[in-house]
């Protein structure tokens, strides 16, 4: 049962992050600080050593601080930020945080290029009644990367210590 509610709060989370990411641009602060919450419920329930559980905040910690330097110079969304904080306080310092980071780089940089080709060749007129469609197209709008984060997140679920616990 508790490996059920781990993969739904997971999954569930990344899911929700691109989704609600590529329909209006946003990832809710409270998705986010759920998601962290829940894994400061679940990881003592999986038996995670308390030194252990203060890395993983560590890791949280410093991926938040490198992420708001980010957004403060406007080089990422808000959103994006928390989520890819958030996930790091899920992995800890491990090779699933660098295989997160690497994941989302490349699926961000293709969803950058398919972002830009849609915005290159769509006539915005005949999308109009397609909101996000519409948002996605214009070029003023920032690119969605929720939805790579979500994917990398999917990615590496396996690996976390939690789920192999």
């Amino acid at each position: 049962m508790l490996a059920f509610l781990t993969a739904l709060i997971f999954c569930g989370t990344m899911i929700y992050a691109a989704v609600s990411d590529l329909l209006f641009m946003k990832i809710r602060n409270i998705a986010c600080l759920l998601f962290a919450a829940a894994f400061l419920v679940l990881a003592p329930l999986y038996g995670l050593p308390t030194k252990d559980i203060f890395l993983h905040i560590a890791a949280g910690a410093i991926a938040l601080a490198i992420c708001f330097a980010l957004f403060f110079i406007n080089a990422m969304g808000g959103g994006d930020a928390k989520l890819i904080s958030a996930t790091a306080l899920w992995t800890g310092f491990s090779v699933s945080l660098a295989d997160y980071l690497l994941i989302s780089a490349i699926t961000g940089g293709i969803l950058t290029l398919c972002i830009l080709l849609l915005r290159k060749f769509i006539d915005r007129s005949k999308i109009e009644h397609i909101a996000f469609l519409y948002r996605l197209s214009d070029p003023k709008k920032g690119i969605p990367y929720g939805i790579a984060l979500a994917i990398a997140g999917l990615w590496i679920y396996p690996d976390l210590a939690l789920v192999r616990a």
